[in-house]
């Protein structure tokens, strides 16, 4: 029950520090997560996506994949996130990983100071299985290789997997409005494309 009330990046510090060996596995660190599990691992894969760089083509494409194992997973109802067991048993350097979650606390503490418990009569469960439904809408965007529309829902993931780790209802709404924004985005492209305006290219 304790590591339920700990802020995320206290947890990362602990699933570090708890750790004596010099390597993690992947399966590790996820089983040390417990329930936030789904939340880091969106977070995780959401992150590439939501930096305003040029990207060569497929970049989203391929990181749109985890992004569709784990909100199918978590429509379907899944406690904690499957993953295949070549990558659980990927291990990470222990001290690269320190290094990488010392400089993601300042930020995540920052970030942390602006969430707390909100809308808490739904449960984290039932957050979950919403969140997997427009994670995996907005990941159908996220896929498709057209400028401007992967950027918002990329940032509507993110921003849904923060409220999640903080169990702030109210910051997952948020995450929904930017990454619908982003499908409305999507559409005039498509649209656009249908008609037979040029876009620029931004790959």
């Amino acid at each position: 029950m304790e590591n339920k009330e700990r802020n995320t990046s206290e947890l990362l510090q602990l699933v570090v520090v708890q750790n004596t060996n010099d390597k993690m596995s992947i399966g590790e660190i996820k089983n040390s997560l417990r329930e936030r599990g789904f939340g880091i691992l969106l977070a995780i894969a959401a992150s590439p996506i939501c930096l305003p760089i040029p990207v060569p083509p497929g970049y989203t494409t391929f990181f749109s994949i985890p992004l569709f194992i784990f909100s199918v997973q978590m429509m379907w109802g899944m406690k904690s996130p499957w993953l295949p067991e070549w990558i659980s048993k990927k291990e990470i350097n222990k001290k690269n990983l320190e290094k990488l979650i010392e400089k993601a606390t300042p930020w995540l503490r920052k970030i942390e100071s602006y969430l707390h418990p909100r809308l808490t009569y739904i449960s984290v469960h039932a957050w979950e299985r919403i969140i997997g439904i427009f994670s995996f809408i907005f990941t159908i965007s996220i896929a498709l290789p057209i400028p401007l529309a992967n950027f918002p829902p990329g940032w509507g993931i993110l921003i849904m997997s923060l409220g999640l780790l903080n169990k702030d209802g109210l910051t997952i709404i948020v995450g929904m409005i930017v990454g619908t924004i982003g499908i409305g985005i999507t559409l005039v492209v498509l649209a656009l494309i249908w008609m037979g305006v040029s876009l620029p290219s931004f790959y």
